[in-house]
């Protein structure tokens, strides 16, 4: 039988995790560049909450827990909550309990550090999932619940072709309604930015400020944003894409603020989006992350978007 030690990361530990990691879950490979960007570079990395398991000389298995040592937003550590943004066991290992020591080690690490309530997967600004792929990973999601996490809802992949895409007619009369009641749509200003990052952090949340600053900041092209300005003058929305890794293919992020609902800017804004992402030459467009019942997977869909993957969130409540 292998019985791997389990312990906190330390350097010279990432190429073999690294590998183990591509052949737990092939259908989510990492890079070295983005398991540094993600989690190495993440201001709140601790090596001691990176539990891996050692057997040979090689990582064979690695659970990550997170605590925040640098908030959000404002002064909020989070005092009471703690992440698992991913955790895998090499092939070769399995069917050993090594799964499951890594988990019970990483919740360990966390309840020592005051965390009595522990998400796995949803942690922003660094996750790599919105949650657990079930389908993917049964396994694991037996094993989650057996320690006693929960799932609180679910998130939904969708993406859509764009060959051959065309703002549909029906759209772009809406917007033309729209421009004449005046509104303005178009690609933001520097000066706009201001209004823009103010929308997100305090009608979205945080993380979504915090991408736009960075994006925008390291090269994202301002073109690869759309904004929406109600008659009165005031931020109502906005679209983009390649915000996340400069993937140009990915959208989002995607907000109307509350009171324009219902008008139809969401609309525009996605299929204004659409048009653009064909312009610089994507086949298609995807996003990790909304509910599939929610008005936004609605309009989604109604755009041509179909679900590909089904993630859940699932929470550890200290008992």
């Amino acid at each position: 039988m292998v019985c791997p030690s389990v312990r906190p990361f330390r350097p010279g530990d990432g190429p073999s995790l690294l590998t183990a990691w591509c052949r737990s879950a092939p259908g989510d490979p990492i890079t070295a560049a983005r398991f540094r960007a993600q989690v190495l570079l993440d201001p709140n990395f601790d090596p001691d909450g990176l539990r891996v398991a050692v057997h040979d000389g090689r990582v064979v298995g690695a659970a990550y827990a997170v605590r925040r040592l640098v908030p959000m937003a404002g002064t909020d550590l989070e005092p009471d909550q703690g992440w698992l943004p991913f955790f895998f066991v090499d092939p070769s290992v399995r069917g050993n309990g090594v799964g499951r020591r890594l988990l019970t080690d990483a919740l360990d690490w966390l309840r020592g550090h005051g965390r009595r309530r522990v998400d796995f997967a949803a942690y922003a600004p660094h996750y790599v999932l919105p949650g657990l792929d079930r389908e993917a990973y049964p396994q694991a999601a037996g094993l989650l619940e057996s320690l006693g996490f929960r799932v609180r809802y679910e998130a939904a992949a969708m993406d859509r072709t764009l060959v051959g895409y065309r703002v549909p007619e029906e759209v772009r009369r809406h917007e033309e309604s729209l421009v004449a009641q005046g509104y303005r749509f178009g690609t933001p200003s520097d000066d706009d930015l201001v209004d823009l990052v103010r929308l997100a952090a305090t009608e979205f949340n945080p993380d979504w400020a915090r991408t736009i600053r960075r994006c925008l900041s390291t090269g994202t092209p301002l073109d690869h944003v759309v904004i929406a300005r109600e008659p009165a003058g005031q931020m109502a929305g906005w679209a983009m894409h390649g915000a996340y890794d400069a993937l140009a293919e990915r959208f989002g992020p995607f907000g109307v603020r509350p009171e324009q609902r219902g008008t139809g800017l969401g609309k525009v804004l996605l299929h204004r989006t659409l048009e653009r992402m064909r312009a610089h030459g994507a086949h298609g467009a995807w996003f990790l992350w909304t509910g599939e019942q929610s008005p936004a997977g609605h309009l989604y869909r109604a755009a041509g978007f179909r679900t590909t993957r089904t993630f859940e969130v699932m929470r550890r409540e200290a008992t």
